[in-house]
């Protein structure tokens, strides 16, 4: 067959063409459809197929979580039981506003009883932090070492949460057995009883 006579062929009459011509019209043909097809319906689906898979990651990882949760549930029940008579029980060893005075005697009392010489005693006001007031005590103090132990453990030993920061010591001579400290002792006052 001849390319010339490719010009000869006439597209009412193709049932008359040469097997070959017929094979490769109908491979043509088939492409178009495919091509066609692929662009107008296919090429969406797959954007939206992606889309889809990607979600499905999403949802069975939310899944994997809540399922832990809920497998759990009884368990995080239970300790948040637990926690709320912990929290209750630590809210009773905050002073209430009128208990405060009574706790600044119980602190200078404990280094009195030990020996110690207060220099400086001086309870600053209450600083907000989310739902409790924070209500730190400058305290500078002379004595021995062991006295200064056996202050801090009579204050921690208080039925009421006090606790000790930016202790500083230093000595008051080179002959002396005494030292000079310096703390900052906080205690805390939760809000809700307003």
């Amino acid at each position: 067959m001849e390319l010339s006579s490719l010009n000869d062929l006439d597209f009412n009459e193709s049932g008359e063409w040469p097997i070959a011509i017929k094979a490769i019209a109908i491979a043509l043909l088939c492409i178009l459809v495919w091509a066609g097809g692929y662009y107008y319906i296919i090429k969406d689906k797959e954007v939206a197929l992606a889309a889809a898979e990607a979600k499905e990651t999403t949802l069975k990882q939310t899944y994997d979580i809540k399922y832990a949760k809920a497998v759990n549930l009884e368990a995080y029940k239970e300790q948040m039981k637990e926690m709320k008579v912990v929290f209750a029980s630590m809210l009773q060893q905050l002073p209430r506003k009128s208990e405060v005075a009574d706790l600044l005697v119980d602190i200078s009392s404990s280094g009195l009883v030990n020996g110690l010489e207060f220099e400086l005693f001086k309870p600053e006001g209450e600083h907000p932090i989310d739902f409790y007031a924070e209500l730190p005590i400058q305290i500078t103090v002379t004595g021995t070492f062991h006295q200064f132990g056996e202050f801090v453990s009579a204050v921690a030993a208080l039925p009421r949460i006090v606790t000790m920061h930016n202790l500083t010591l230093s000595p008051l001579g080179k002959e002396s057995e005494k030292m000079a400290m310096q703390i900052t002792a906080k205690t805390y006052r939760y809000f809700d009883e307003q």
